[in-house]
């Protein structure tokens, strides 16, 4: 249970007002001081996968102790990050944008992210998280595009 607290809260993160944000932060800081950028491809893929598994996981642990998706939990938001941040160029500006996207959809949850926070335990946790990076992802990727033509 300790190992699924930790990883869940993203080592306490979770405890503090305003945590999902914070923890986004934290990923967005790290996925810029970390050469996460330089791996190729399918390694940003494989990073993100592992969150997400290791968030369903630990989602689904706490929420017996903590309640149904508690604002204690906060890895979902970094799984939501690691998404959106996929295959970006290592600039700033984009690292805020897909931010605020991400936050913007984590919170409003339009576009039938609502829906799927009743899945089950941590498949409902974690789900309106990744599908806001997904939303994420693909307004960034749509960005690029534009900007290269």
């Amino acid at each position: 249970m300790l190992l699924a607290k930790i990883i869940a809260s993203l080592c306490g993160t979770g405890y503090c007002k305003g945590g999902g944000t914070i923890a986004a932060v934290i990923y967005c800081i790290l996925w810029w001081l970390l050469p996460v950028t330089l791996l190729p491809a399918g390694w940003q893929v494989v990073i993100a996968i592992i969150i997400g598994a290791a968030g369903t996981w630990s989602a689904s642990v706490v929420d017996k102790a903590w309640g149904k998706d508690s604002s204690k939990v906060v890895i979902d938001e970094v799984a939501g990050m690691a998404i959106g941040l996929l295959h970006l160029p290592r600039h700033w500006g984009y690292v805020l944008i897909a931010l605020a996207l991400f936050r913007f959809f984590d919170i409003v949850k339009p576009l039938g992210i609502r829906r799927t926070e009743k899945l089950p335990t941590g498949y409902g946790v974690m789900a309106d998280d990744i599908l806001a990076g997904c939303y994420t992802f693909i307004i960034m990727q749509l960005l690029l595009w534009i900007a290269i033509l």
